[in-house]
């Protein structure tokens, strides 16, 4: 693991996600949650009433999707660990630290939606993450807790390879890209059957829901936003890792809870590459709440915060990701193929300073509008988002650019690995 998890709740309200310090057996893990409930008749209602939203990036809410695959026969759940967003490693953390946690949820998930099998999707480079996923379901299985089949895959290391209809398409011997839609998973999914696809943490929510209830699961966060959800947070401060944090609370506490001054930063990337840029300033008056961030033109999404210096260059690192989220198009609709290296390239320019900045802008807002709602998934909107994001954020140094050059080099504070094939 590369970093670790913590837990900043100022109160304790009951067991949540990160309450095993370190990776356990199935007996420590029995003895901190309880045995997983058998009566899971109303689970669906159960999830509905705690208002428990989908955390791998849309917020979709849970009850839905149970009840879409429940009225269908013969379902296969997907846990999906995939987990492409380089800012994040908030699932692969948790699936690693508590991966019993996460099959109890997958369990709970496919008895309520009628399921036979769980497929357990890890990103192939996470070995100890696979490992540990492995080892959980052996070990269930070996204490007759497991009544499904469970087996672990890895699956290719690209960005979009997580989008629910690209990873069924790769679980259906294909290429991980997505793929068009109707039908969805929950109609027709891996093996031509009703597919539940929901993320790590959404998982090991739905396990604590089904033990202790909804109203339990309230107690924490706020009405709008309940419950606790997982925050990576990484870039400038001092200690970066996994943080779980309450429903609606502060954006900047969860910051400098990771040991970084507000004061120091230029600006929050909130929800990754696929995210926007927040001014500092506007950050310190903004929670983690959907209507918070959505004021500010922002959402959680994979809860990935990213902590930019004062002396870093906003732009050059919008120009860097925009190239690496370009690079990992999936070649299928003209908006990837020649809108995002297009908005690359004008980022650049901009990132070098110099008399051609002001063309390049306006070379840029012309693009967003012909890219954004165009593309064959949601690919090019996230980077529409995030480059449009950027303009609004950094309109300051971009005009210093024009007259001034770059900035002086720093960083890279935003990570872009290296990439794999499609299968």
């Amino acid at each position: 693991m590369t970093a670790p998890l913590e837990q900043p709740l100022t109160t304790r309200i009951g067991p949540r996600l990160l309450d095993l310090p370190a990776a356990v057996g199935l007996d420590t893990h029995l003895a901190r949650f309880g045995p997983p409930p058998t009566d899971l008749g109303q689970l669906i209602a159960w999830v509905d009433s705690a208002g428990l939203r989908g955390r791998g990036g849309a917020r979709f809410p849970t009850a839905i999707k149970l009840a879409a695959v429940a009225r269908r026969r013969r379902a296969i759940v997907v846990v999906n660990a995939t987990e492409g967003e380089p800012a994040s490693i908030k699932d692969k953390a948790l699936l690693h630290q508590a991966p019993h946690l996460v099959l109890d949820g997958a369990a709970a998930a496919g008895a309520a939606v009628g399921a036979r099998e769980i497929i357990v999707a890890v990103e192939r480079s996470a070995v100890a993450t696979m490992e540990a996923a492995v080892a959980a379901a052996d070990e269930r299985r070996m204490a007759g807790l497991e009544r499904l089949a469970v087996r672990v895959v890895g699956t290719p290391s690209r960005y979009v390879a997580g989008e629910e209809t690209a990873l069924v398409h790769w679980l259906n011997g294909g290429e991980a890209k997505p793929t068009l839609v109707p039908p969805r998973p929950f109609e027709r999914g891996v093996s031509g059957r009703p597919t539940l696809v929901d993320n790590v943490e959404t998982l090991a929510h739905l396990a604590l829901i089904a033990r202790f209830g909804p109203q339990w699961y309230r107690r924490a966060g706020t009405a709008e936003d309940p419950g606790t959800t997982l925050v990576t947070v990484t870039g400038a401060v001092t200690h970066p890792g996994v943080y779980e944090v309450e429903g609606g609370s502060s954006l900047a506490a969860a910051i400098e809870g990771a040991g970084s001054a507000m004061d120091d930063l230029d600006a929050v990337l909130v929800g990754g590459h696929f995210g926007s840029w927040i001014s500092a300033t506007e950050a310190r008056q903004l929670t983690l709440g959907a209507g918070s961030l959505g004021s500010a033109g922002a959402a959680l999404g994979c809860g990935a915060l990213v902590a930019l210096p004062r002396g870093a260059c906003g732009v050059a690192e919008t120009a860097r990701i925009t190239r690496w989220m370009a690079d990992q198009n999936a070649g299928q609709c003209g908006p990837c193929v020649h809108g995002l290296p297009a908005m690359a390239e004008q980022l650049t320019v901009m990132a070098h300073g110099g008399r051609a900045v002001d063309h390049a802008r306006n070379e840029l807002l012309g693009l967003l509008p012909e890219i954004e709602g165009r593309g064959a998934c949601r690919h090019p909107d996230g980077v529409v988002r995030l480059v449009r994001s950027a303009l609004r954020v950094f309109a300051t140094e971009i005009a210093e650019h024009h007259h001034r050059g770059p900035c002086a080099p720093s960083g890279p504070w935003l990570p872009t690995p290296s990439i794999g094939g499609w299968r």
